[in-house]
């Protein structure tokens, strides 16, 4: 068990650092703090998912498929895509009541 836990962390390790550092501050806003938060608790059909969302060369359109302004690909139309949106509309919901923007 001890080796499945260390194998995870160091799996959610290596998503977090490529969550974080997008190279598109809007990006990283959103899924760093996913994967801080949320990524611990997901299944690995669902950190499959957020890998291969997180292998997307282009941030912007990453980004549009999170807030709903482009079409999401099929292939990335996830349950953990899903995730992410709820995820950022609580996120900027409690960021703004904090009185971020």
């Amino acid at each position: 068990m001890a080796d499945i836990d260390a194998r995870l962390k160091q799996r959610l390790g290596r998503i977090a650092f490529r969550a974080w550092r997008r190279g598109f501050r809007e990006a990283d806003l959103v899924l760093g703090p996913f994967v801080d938060q949320v990524g611990a608790s997901l299944d690995e059909t669902e950190l499959d998912s957020l890998e291969a969302l997180l292998a997307e060369d282009d941030d912007h359109r990453l980004y549009a498929w999170i807030i709903g302004s482009e079409p999401t690909p099929s292939m990335h139309d996830t349950p953990v895509l899903n995730k992410i949106r709820t995820f950022m509309r609580d996120h900027v919901a409690a960021a703004v009541a904090e009185g971020a923007g």
